[in-house]
C-alpha cells in the first residue's frame, strides 16, 4: 500500500467528536436506472452550496445487500443544470472519501473552524454538475450496515470496534469516538480495482435513473491518486457495459476522464521515488539523503529479487501472495525512508510534518449532529479506510499495473478526452513518475509534443502543459498532491478545457486530432526553495494563494514555536 490507506496517496482520518447517528426517517425513496434502488434528500442550502437557486441531493444508492454507496450531488453554479454535463467525482486510498474533493479541493465550499463555512469561487460545479461518490463500501459514509462501534486512535490498524449497544463504555470514553459506523464485513466491500468497478457503475446507474433530468448526454469523470487505478478501469468497464445493451440500464456516455496524481504502473512509479529524491531531483533543491542512505535506496529497487524484480514478477503472476508481497518491500524499502529520514510530507515536500494543509477542520464540520442530519447519513463520518485499504492489501492491488495504461489507450481510441496532471511538490504519485506514465501511453503524436506554459484568466502562469490531440500531460507549479487546494485557478481551468474538448494550455481552441504543442519534451522549470519550510507550522496555519506559502503570520509562528522549544527543551 502507497504510504497507507490515503488518497493512496491522505493520511488516515477518523472521526472525531462522533456520536450515535439516528437512522434517517425522512428519506425519499427511487428506483433508478437497472434496478438500483436509491434513498436521498434535498440538502438545505448553506451546508455546503449556498449560492441562491442552486440545488443539492445526497444519498445512497444501495448496489447488493448491505451495500450503501454515498453519494452528494450539486447543480451546476451556471446555465440551466438540466442541460449541463454531469461530472462524477471520486477520491483514491483505497479507501479515501471523496468529501475531501468536496470540502477542501474542487467543491462548493470549504470549512475551518476559525471562519466556519465559505464560498468557494472557483469550485468545479461552475462549469458542470459534478456527483461525488463515496466508494468502496465503508469508505467515507457508505456503509454495509450500520452498527454501534468506537475507534482507538492507538491501534496502529485504526479500524472501528463494534459495541454491543449505543451506550459509550468506559474503556471507550478517553477516544472520544464512540459512534455509528460501517460494519467492518470484508465480504461486502471490494479488494481491488476490477472488483470495485461493478458497484460503482451501479451506484451511477441508481442516481442516473432517479435524476433522469440531470442524466445528460455528456458524462465526465474526475480523480485523483489511487484514481489513477481507479479513472482508466472504472470507464473502460463502462465502455464494456455500454457494449450489452442491459436492459434498464442507461449508456453511459464517457466524453472525458481527468486524473490528477494518478497511482498508474507501480513499476514506473516506485522507481519515480527515486528519480524525485535522488537522480535528476525534485525542483525545489531539496537534497534529502547521505549517500549511504541514496545507495540503499537504489539497491533496495534494483537490487537482485528486490522491487523492481518483485514487481516484475507479480505482473507475470498475478498471484495475490505475490503481489501483496511486492508491494510491502517496496513501499518499507523505496517509498517509506522518506517518510523516516525527511520529516517531510508525502503529499507537499515543501512542507514539515505535521503539516496543516489542506485544512482538516471539516472532518469535524461534517460529524455535527445538524449536517449528519441535513445529507441524511447513516454513520459518521471517516476520511480515511483502513478497512477498505485492508482489503486491497490482501490482493497486493497496489502493486499491479491493473492494465490501467492499456485501458488509457483504450479511451483515447474510443474518442474520449483524457487530461492527466500533477503537482510538483507531491512526493507521492509524483509528476516524473506520471510524465513517464504518460509517455508509455504513446498516444499519436504526444512523443512528438513538447511542454509550453499553462495560461489561466489571473495571467500568471501556473504550470506546463504536453499534449497532442486529446491526450495531455499537465505539471502544476508549487502545488501538493491535492491539486486542487493549491492551485485553484489553474485546477479549474484544467478541468474546464478538458471537458469542453479544449487545448489545455490556453483553452482557445478546440484539441483536434493534429493539435500539438510545441517546447522541450521535459518540463525544464525549478521553482528552487523559496516557497520550501525550515519549521514545522502550526496547527491553524493559512495557505497563501498569492505566493503559494504558508501566510507570513504563520511563518512567523512557526519560527517562534521552533525557538520557543529549543529554550526550554
Amino acid at each position: 500500500m502507497i504510504g497507507s490507506t490515503d488518497d493512496s496517496c491522505i493520511t488516515l482520518g477518523l472521526a472525531v467528536n462522533a456520536q450515535f447517528v439516528a437512522e434517517p426517517q425522512d428519506l425519499i425513496h427511487k428506483q433508478g436506472a437497472a434496478g438500483i434502488n436509491v434513498r436521498y434528500k434535498e440538502v438545505p442550502s448553506g451546508i455546503c452550496e449556498s449560492t441562491p437557486g442552486v440545488k443539492s441531493f445526497s444519498g445512497y444508492s444501495d448496489v447488493g445487500k448491505d451495500e450503501h454507496l454515498f453519494w452528494y450531488f450539486f447543480e451546476t453554479r451556471n446555465g440551466d443544470p438540466k442541460k449541463a454535463p454531469l461530472t462524477v467525482i471520486i477520491n483514491g486510498g483505497p479507501g479515501s472519501s471523496s468529501m475531501i474533493s468536496v470540502f477542501q479541493e474542487n467543491g462548493p465550499c470549504h470549512y475551518r473552524n476559525s471562519t466556519g463555512l465559505t464560498y468557494n469561487p472557483y469550485s468545479w460545479n461552475n462549469v458542470s454538475n459534478v456527483l461525488y461518490i463515496d466508494q468502496p463500501v465503508g469508505t467515507g459514509f457508505s456503509y454495509s450496515t450500520a452498527v454501534p462501534g468506537y475507534v482507538n486512535p492507538n491501534y496502529s490498524d485504526g479500524l472501528s470496534v463494534n459495541l454491543p449497544s449505543e451506550n459509550c463504555p468506559d474503556y471507550a470514553q478517553p477516544y472520544g469516538t464512540c459512534g455509528t459506523y460501517s460494519n467492518q464485513n470484508v465480504v461486502k466491500t471490494a479488494n481491488s480495482t476490477q472488483n470495485a468497478a461493478p458497484a460503482f457503475w451501479k451506484a451511477l446507474q441508481g442516481f442516473m435513473g432517479a435524476f433522469d433530468d440531470y442524466a445528460c448526454d455528456e458524462f465526465h469523470f474526475a480523480t485523483e491518486s489511487y484514481g489513477g487505478h481507479y479513472g482508466p478501469v472504472f470507464n473502460e468497464y463502462f465502455l464494456e457495459q455500454n457494449k450489452k445493451s442491459i436492459e434498464g440500464a442507461k449508456k453511459i456516455n464517457i466524453k472525458s476522464v481527468t486524473i490528477n496524481n494518478g497511482w498508474y504502473d507501480p513499476l514506473i512509479q516506485y522507481q519515480a521515488y527515486y528519480n524525485y529524491t535522488v537522480n535528476p531531483g525534485n525542483p525545489y533543491d531539496l537534497d534529502l539523503y547521505n549517500q549511504t542512505i541514496k545507495d540503499e535506496i537504489y539497491n533496495s529497487l534494483y537490487g537482485p529479487g528486490n522491487c523492481v524484480d518483485q514487481i516484475r514478477q507479480c505482473y507475470s503472476t498475478g498471484r495475490d501472495d505475490v503481489c501483496s508481497q511486492a508491494d510491502d518491500f517496496c513501499s518499507d524499502h523505496v517509498e517509506m525512508p522518506y517518510d523516516v529520514i525527511s520529516g517531510r510530507d508525502e503529499y507537499d515536500m515543501r512542507e514539515l510534518t505535521p503539516d496543516p494543509f489542506p485544512y482538516e477542520d471539516y472532518v469535524n464540520y461534517l460529524n455535527t449532529p445538524n449536517v449528519l442530519k441535513a445529507i441524511g447519513a447513516f454513520t459518521n463520518y471517516t476520511e480515511s479506510s483502513n478497512y477498505v485499504g485492508g482489503t486491497f492489501t490482501v490482493t497486493g492491488d497496489d502493486a499491479r499495473e491493473s492494465m490501467t495504461i492499456k485501458d488509457l489507450r483504450k479511451l483515447l481510441k474510443a474518442g474520449i478526452t483524457v487530461t492527466l496532471w500533477a503537482g510538483d511538490a507531491g512526493y507521492i504519485c509524483n509528476y516524473i513518475g506520471g510524465l513517464k506514465v504518460a509517455e508509455l501511453v504513446h498516444h499519436e503524436g504526444f512523443d512528438e509534443a513538447g511542454f509550453t506554459d499553462l495560461k489561466t484568466p489571473d495571467h500568471k502562469i501556473h504550470g506546463s502543459v504536453r499534449q497532442s490531440g486529446l491526450f495531455s500531460f499537465t505539471r502544476i507549479y508549487q502545488a501538493g498532491h491535492q491539486t486542487a487546494f493549491y492551485s485553484k485557478i489553474s485546477a479549474l481551468a484544467v478541468f474546464n478545457r478538458s471537458i469542453h474538448g479544449l487545448d489545455i494550455a490556453t483553452g482557445d481552441q478546440i484539441a483536434t486530432k493534429d493539435y500539438r504543442t510545441q517546447g522541450p519534451k521535459e518540463s525544464p522549470y525549478r521553482e528552487g526553495n523559496s516557497t520550501v519550510q525550515y519549521y514545522i507550522l502550526p496547527a491553524n496555519s493559512t495557505y497563501d494563494y498569492n505566493t503559494n506559502a504558508p501566510t507570513e503570520q504563520s511563518q512567523q509562528e512557526a519560527k517562534q514555536e521552533n525557538s520557543d522549544t529549543l529554550l526550554f527543551s
